[in-house]
């Protein structure tokens, strides 16, 4: 029997491609994550005290909320 080696060098450029398409990739998952929390603390502070004591939350729980829920 013969063995062959099938390991091949990446196409020059390759690894950069992909470095750059990961890194694009990164930023827009964080602007997404930041809309996100943006956006669930906007709807939280819209909602008066009465409101959010129904739901078990008080005004400084907000910022903890939003971020938890982005990441």
């Amino acid at each position: 029997m013969s063995a062959y080696q099938t390991t091949r060098t990446a196409p020059f450029g390759a690894i950069s491609t992909y470095s750059f398409i990961r890194f694009i990739s990164n930023i827009s998952a964080n602007v997404i994550a930041w809309n996100d929390a943006r956006v669930t603390r906007n709807s939280l502070n819209k909602l008066s005290d009465r409101e959010l004591d129904d739901i078990g939350l008080t005004r400084g729980d907000i910022a903890g909320i939003a971020r938890q829920t982005s990441f």
